[in-house]
């Protein structure tokens, strides 16, 4: 059984990388701004199949996450919904945890504000 302290922590690092991102928004560091949202969101979803007693798989992918968070969620059509929504977005965020570390890719300011709604977005709207 997943211990409160473990899902807390994570919301907790996840909170962390949220702000982060916002400082490095204010700064034009957009590239670290990019993999920031991007572990904000995959420690939150991570966060959230433990509230739920569903141990997540080894994976970086967002959209997996919330794939299996829709199949154990009484929300599935509304966590269907935010896939379908920010099918594009969520996409970007995961190649944002790739490239900020293997490929030299510029994310613009405008790109890493959408990315920010979206995770903003999805958090909100995940139960």
């Amino acid at each position: 059984m997943t211990s409160r302290s473990e899902i807390e922590y994570l919301m907790k690092r996840s909170k962390e990388f949220l702000e982060t991102a916002k400082i490095q928004i204010e700064r034009g560091y957009y590239n670290l701004a990019a993999f920031s949202l991007d572990q904000s969101l995959q420690l939150f979803l991570k966060a959230k199949l433990l509230s739920k007693g569903v141990e997540y798989p080894k994976t970086h992918s967002l959209r997996r996450l919330l794939e299996i968070l829709a199949e154990v969620s009484s929300e599935k059509g509304r966590i269907q919904e935010l896939l379908d929504t920010y099918l594009l977005e969520l996409g970007i965020l995961e190649d944002a945890y790739i490239t900020s570390r293997y490929i030299g890719r510029e994310f613009r300011k405008k790109e890493v504000e959408k990315l920010e709604k979206a995770v903003m977005e999805i958090m909100k709207s995940v139960p």
